[in-house]
């Protein structure tokens, strides 16, 4: 069980915040969105407003809207309106990690179908082509293994959380 907001330190909170997005970038993810998004994950509720990151991660406004789009194109975040209000609210899921692999899976297939077109484009038996078509093989292979990795982190999910 998580203990309410108002019992939390704030600096165990903000080192978490800031060792997870070091880790975050060091994986190769910008910094902004990896700080924004490490923020959303610590919060109680998983969700922020825009003047609740900045004053958190003290950055601007501009810095959270552009760190938002960024996470939001990889499906890591989404956006919610408050209701009766203009003001939007930003909302990491307890499955963020599922969804952007899951988008990630997308973009794969559309590698392989530009890696199909250089094969057929340079040849085959090109060196290129040959380079190209081991590499079409290791994105179907990892493909493969990611969706039958899918279905089993859905029945451990269930089994270990119930939802």
């Amino acid at each position: 069980m998580t203990e309410p907001s108002s019992q939390r330190d704030p600096e165990a909170v903000s080192r978490f915040v800031e060792h997870f997005a070091a880790q975050l970038v060091e994986a190769g993810m910008p910094r902004m969105p990896s700080r924004v998004f490490a923020a959303l994950l610590a919060s109680d509720a998983g969700t922020l407003t825009s003047a609740e990151l900045g004053e958190q991660l003290q950055i601007s406004p501009a810095a959270v809207s552009g760190a938002v789009r960024c996470l939001a194109q990889v499906h890591m975040v989404s956006r919610e309106r408050e209701p009766g209000s203009r003001r939007e609210r930003y909302r990491v899921h307890s499955d963020q990690w599922y969804e952007a692999l899951t988008s990630r899976e997308a973009i794969i297939k559309r590698w392989e179908d530009a890696l199909r077109d250089g094969v057929a484009g340079l040849g085959p038996g090109t060196p290129a082509g040959r380079r190209l078509s081991e590499t079409l093989a290791f994105f179907e292979f990892i493909e493969k293994d990611v969706a039958e990795m899918m279905e089993r982190w859905k029945t451990y999910r269930e089994e270990k959380f119930g939802h």
